[in-house]
């Protein structure tokens, strides 16, 4: 007895194989009522996008499960040239990157010399951010060289851009850092 209920032998993966000859259990005769109901968690999702996995330089293909704006699975792109839908473990729990419950959803800030985090406003630490660079820029500013020739030039900061960015925003990253005059731009696809 099994739960107070009777079991019969008909139940019995075994007996069902032999009585069908699927002696390697590959067909119905492996599977419970358990597992024929099961489906793919990608079933009832809305759509699928395209994105490029964020951890390294390989830039392996998957699709992201979106269903009612909410992101429910990823899985490696079957159609990706680089990957062939295969992801490592990393790029396997991309999922858990981006609904993690211990996720940070807010800017935290230190303020020098301090010993503790506080949470700040998003719009305050772009502001802060932006000043920091101003600042940076404004205060390394080389207009000409001592030779008289026109540089236009900061070399306070430079920029090292990630592999998996694609074309167009290593474009606008270009653009943006040699507009504020920052001539140290590299990409790691490079090094």
């Amino acid at each position: 007895m099994k739960n107070g209920k009777r079991f019969s032998p008909k139940h019995w993966a075994v007996l069902r194989q032999i009585e069908s000859g699927d002696l390697w259990g590959l067909d119905r005769n492996a599977m419970s009522s358990r597992t024929a109901g099961l489906a793919a968690r990608t079933k009832n999702a809305d759509r699928a996008v395209g994105s490029i996995c964020p951890y390294c330089a390989v830039g392996c293909g998957q699709l992201v499960y979106v269903k009612d704006e909410k992101i429910i699975d990823i899985e490696g792109d079957p159609a990706s040239p680089i990957s062939n839908g295969c992801l490592c473990p990393k790029g396997a729990a991309t999922f858990q990157l981006v609904t993690a419950t211990h996720r940070v959803h807010h800017v935290l800030y230190r303020r020098p010399y301090g010993t503790e985090w506080e949470q700040i406003p998003l719009d305050r630490a772009m502001n802060m951010l932006a000043e920091r660079v101003k600042k940076a820029r404004d205060d390394r500013w080389e207009d000409n060289s001592p030779e008289g020739d026109p540089l236009h030039r900061t070399m306070s900061m430079a920029h090292l851009g990630g592999a998996t960015l694609d074309n167009e925003e290593n474009y606008l990253i270009k653009k943006l850092f040699t507009a504020l005059g920052i001539v140290q731009i590299e990409n790691q696809a490079r090094i």
